[in-house]
C-alpha cells in the first residue's frame, strides 16, 4: 500500500511517500516562504526524483488539522485536488496525533502544544500500548484547543511524566516550568514539529482501519474560529 503524505499544518511544510513500511522519501522544510511557494514544488521534487507515478498511489494522507487556517487551506486543497484528479481516497489525519505519533513507543504521556494564540493552544493527551509485536497509541485527551494551564491541570493530575513537543514548546516554555508539578521532557528537535512523515505512518494505521473520505468530503478540522470570524461576530 502506497501513501502520499501532506502536513502545512503549522510552520513546517512538509511531504512524505511511504510504501508499506518503507518510508520513500519525506522533504520537509521550515524557512521563510509561505506554503503556497514550497508544498507543490516539493511534491514535484519527489516525484521527480523517485520517479513516481501518481497513478500508483493508493491513497493521500493529509494532516486534517487543527493549525493555522492558510497552511491547512493549502494542505487540504492540495489533498483534494490530488484525491479528485487521482480518484484516490483521503485519509485525514488529525494534526495532534499525527505530532503525537513523533514520539512512538515512549512511556511517558504524549502532549503535543500548537500555539494557537492568545494564551490557548491545540493539544491533546496520549500514551503508547504495547501490543504484541507494536505499540498502539491511546487517546487519554482529544485534541482540542484549550488554555495552556487546562492541558497542565489535567497533566499533573495524572500523576505520569510528559514529553512536549510542538511550536507551542518555545512560547510556553517557562510557563512550563512555573506550573508542571511531575517531571516532563521536550522533545528533541528532529521529533518536535509536524513530520509527513509521520502523517504517512499513522495515516497508513488509519487506512488499514478504513478512516477514509473522498475528495468531496474532505474539509480541515478548525476547532476555532478563525480571527476575521472572531471579529465578525464580536469575539475577543
Amino acid at each position: 500500500m502506497k501513501l502520499l503524505a501532506l502536513d502545512s499544518s503549522g510552520l513546517v511544510a512538509s511531504v512524505a511517500l511511504a510504501e508499506d513500511d518503507h518510508l520513500i522519501a519525506e522533504y520537509t522544510i521550515q524557512y521563510k516562504k509561505t506554503h503556497s511557494q514550497t508544498l507543490l514544488p516539493m511534491l514535484e521534487a519527489i516525484k521527480n526524483m523517485v520517479e513516481l507515478d501518481l497513478s500508483t498511489v493508493d491513497a493521500i494522507a493529509v494532516a486534517a488539522g487543527p493549525g493555522s487556517f492558510t497552511g491547512l487551506r493549502i494542505g487540504s486543497a492540495t489533498a483534494k485536488g490530488l484525491a479528485l484528479a487521482l480518484k484516490k481516497p483521503i485519509v485525514p489525519v488529525p494534526t495532534v496525533e499525527g505530532l503525537a505519533y513523533q514520539m512512538y513507543g515512549t512511556d511517558a504521556l504524549v502532549c503535543p502544544i500548537m500555539d494557537a494564540r492568545r494564551g490557548q493552544v491545540y493539544s491533546g493527551i496520549y500514551e503508547f500500548i504495547f501490543e504484541k509485536d507494536h505499540y498502539d497509541m491511546r487517546v487519554i485527551k482529544e485534541q482540542c484547543a484549550a488554555a495552556f494551564e487546562e492541558i497542565v491541570e489535567k497533566l499533573n493530575g495524572l500523576g505520569r511524566q510528559v514529553i512536549f513537543l510542538g511550536d507551542g514548546v518555545p512560547v510556553f516554555r517557562e510557563r512550563m516550568a512555573e506550573v508542571m508539578t511531575v517531571p516532563y521532557l521536550l522533545a528533541p528537535a528532529h521529533r518536535s514539529r509536524q513530520s509527513a512523515a509521520c502523517i504517512a505512518a499513522l495515516g497508513s494505521v488509519y487506512y488499514a482501519q478504513g478512516r477514509l473520505e473522498s475528495g468531496e468530503e474532505h474539509a480541515p478540522q478548525y476547532l476555532r474560529l478563525s480571527q476575521a470570524e472572531r471579529e465578525r461576530a464580536g469575539l475577543e
